[in-house]
């Protein structure tokens, strides 16, 4: 899979820095930071490696937020979508859900593609794949006309039924294709009923697919012979070519990544639950791991529910970068509007609005000499003045202005952790907070307080563990098929599923030669004439698995009812190689000045330390603030810090630590 020779290399673009992650053959790691450049994400990944790298070969995994960034700010391809005729409203008719019950006058997400490029094609299938309607040879030729006619470039093809019986949708496909037309078709992506949603995902892939795919070779050529994989959403990475045709699965690539280097992180210290909390500058992205990492197969992304495998995760708009601003209401808000990479935070010597992490300069967290391992020196003064507004505003100090920006970015990432956990039925407190990204350890101990979370967990370089993550990805392959049975024997599952293996290992084969590689097959169940499923893997005792599920989830499970299997789905996944990477040596400790840290209203003397000089095996008491190139961890006072053999940062709660938060 990875050439002996060939450096392996992470890279995570977030909305302030890009981030890259290299292991050299003889194990040596080195991490790199520049920032992004959002009107071109590529310059940014290209300068970026030019500077890691120099002229070394290397095998690099990508994680991007090109795809994501076209749909949330609507700067995706032109579409024309072809489905079956009189189902040409289905994107706006959706489904009778409503995010907010208690809205008077609901808002529904606006369609990617207007009534006006939505072209019915005379044609049916059944439910059971048998043609209704059969689609002709005269009826291509009209479809096809319309869609050159339009002068759209890129097509989504979604006909009704299609996952039971692709062949309308392989001769449309075909025609289209041979026009030079860029087409995105639903059983090639997503060969499972639900037709909303089925549609909604073709289109979604084919409004991004062209966007990426031109990144992508702008990527490609500029890293010449070196090899290119993107990380999917689901955490596993496939090639270059196939995240440009399905860029869909590339929709959450940027967090996967942090969830897969947090997961490994917390095995190193023997841990396996975890709450992760990934702050960067643009947002905080939280994922819960029980054992292994959460994946769905529906969610949504701008509202609009999108159908392939993606590790669970709950965004918010609150990161280093959020700006602070006043509200109508007189009211202190934070985000989701950032100051993203340009013009940045004040404090970086650009930006003139209030931030986090000015926020977090003025009470001391950050240390302005110390930023970036010292090779960017921010501006307090630019911070105090940046906050000065706002603090005349809410007639307070600047420190309690500050203070107060704190307060509200943690709520909002205390109420996604919450959502990841509480309200799923789950006890944080039984959790470890695994926090990385740039900015998550200056605010972890106060969420670890609120949670009642007595351990956290810092990753060795946490400002890139997200690019670490991507670099250790498996490459991965998924495929669906709806099949509709009914207590199913497992010989029959197997066989319907055998088609999916077979593609699956082939798609890998061809993608890692002579690659051993791992297959899990599982299956949606429900009891017959229920609405929704339950996925459970496929194996010995699959309807007592079912139950068990069905009762823990629901709290109620009815063994004597009928059961239907309704998706078969199989995974495939090439491990990572396992490339040693060196031990950093620590470095003897230096006195430094002590730090005044504002905490709890008022100035403390906080000790100053970098990690490389903490010895392994020995505890620091809070307050303390602990630098390093990628991050800066504070830790609070009431909690302790000591360095894991394996050089990851953990810090507990002692006893006289707050268990309910300020």
């Amino acid at each position: 899979m990875a050439r002996s020779s060939a450096v392996l290399v992470g890279v995570d673009t977030g909305g302030t820095f890009t981030d890259f992650v290299g292991v050299w053959p003889d194990g040596d790691c080195r991490i790199h930071k520049r920032p992004s450049t959002p009107d071109d994400p590529a310059r940014a990944v290209l300068a970026g490696l030019e500077e890691l790298l120099g002229d070394a070969d290397a095998d690099i995994t990508y994680g991007s937020t090109v795809a994501t960034n076209a749909v949330l700010e609507r700067k995706g391809a032109e579409v024309v979508v072809l489905t079956t005729a009189g189902f040409e409203d289905l994107l706006e008719i959706g489904r009778q859900t409503r995010p907010d019950i208690y809205a008077l006058q609901p808002r529904k997400p606006q369609p990617l593609v207007g009534r006006a490029r939505r072209i019915g094609v005379d044609e049916r299938m059944t439910f059971d794949g048998a043609a209704l309607s059969s689609l002709t040879a005269a009826e291509i030729d009209r479809a096809v006309r319309r869609v050159t006619a339009s002068r759209v470039g890129s097509v989504a093809l979604c006909l009704l039924h299609s996952y039971a019986n692709p062949d309308h949708e392989r001769r449309l496909a075909d025609a289209l294709r041979a026009r030079g037309v860029h087409c995105s078709v639903s059983s090639e992506l997503v060969a499972e009923y639900r037709e909303y949603e089925r549609l909604s995902t073709t289109v979604i892939n084919a409004y991004v697919a062209p966007v990426m795919e031109r990144h992508l070779v702008r990527l490609g050529e500029g890293v010449g012979n070196r090899r290119l994989r993107v990380l999917q959403s689901s955490g596993g990475a496939t090639s270059r070519e196939t995240a440009s045709h399905e860029a869909v699965r590339t929709l959450l690539s940027g967090p996967a990544g942090g969830v897969v280097g947090a997961l490994a992180a917390a095995r190193r210290i023997g841990e396996s639950k975890l709450i992760t909390l990934d702050m960067g500058g643009t947002s905080t992205d939280v994922s819960l791991v029980d054992g292994a990492v959460r994946r769905h197969t529906e969610w949504t992304i701008g509202d609009l529910p999108v159908k392939v495998p993606a590790i669970d995760i709950h965004t918010v708009g609150a990161g280093g970068g959020s700006l602070a601003t006043i509200d109508a209401g007189g009211a202190l808000k934070v985000g989701p509007e950032s100051a993203g990479a340009d013009p940045g935070p004040a404090c970086y010597g650009r930006g003139e609005l209030p931030t986090v992490t000015d926020a977090d300069l003025v009470l001391g967290r950050l240390v302005e000499d110390a930023f970036l391992g010292g090779d960017m020196r921010i501006d307090r003064q630019r911070a105090v003045r940046a906050l000065s507004g706002l603090a005349r505003r809410l007639r307070v100090s600047v420190e309690a202005a500050a203070e107060g920006v704190v307060r509200v970015v943690n709520a909002g990432m205390e109420r996604a952790m919450r959502t990841m956990s509480v309200e799923r039925g789950l006890d944080p407190r039984d959790y470890v907070l695994v926090c990385f990204g740039g900015a998550a350890g200056m605010h972890a101990c106060e969420l670890a307080d609120a949670l009642g979370m007595r351990k956290v967990l810092v990753p060795t370089h946490p400002g890139v563990l997200s690019a670490w993550g991507a670099m250790r990805a498996p490459v991965e392959r998924a495929h669906v098929q709806t099949v509709r049975l009914v207590d199913p024997s497992d010989a029959e599952l197997a066989a319907a599923a055998a088609p999916l293996r077979e593609r699956v290992i082939a798609e890998l084969a061809a993608e890692c030669p002579g690659a051993r590689c791992e297959i899990e097959v599982s299956v949606d169940l429900r009891y017959r004439g229920q609405s929704y499923e339950i996925e459970v893997a496929l194996g010995g005792g699959l309807r007592r698995r079912f139950d068990e599920a069905h009762r823990r989830l629901y709290g109620y499970a009815d063994p004597e009812r009928a059961i239907e299997a309704v998706n078969l789905r199989v995974a495939g996944a090439v491990a990572a190689p396992k490339q040693r990477e060196k031990k950093q040596p620590r470095r003897r400790p230096r006195q430094r000045p002590p730090r005044q840290l504002w905490w709890a209203d008022g100035w403390r003397r906080a000790r100053h330390v970098e990690r490389m000089e903490m010895p392994a095996g020995r505890s620091l008491a809070g307050p303390l603030i602990i630098t390093e190139v990628s991050a800066t961890t504070v830790v609070a006072p009431g909690w302790r810090a000591s360095v894991a053999p394996g050089g990851d940062l953990i810090l507990s709660r002692g006893r006289q630590g707050k268990r309910n938060g300020r």
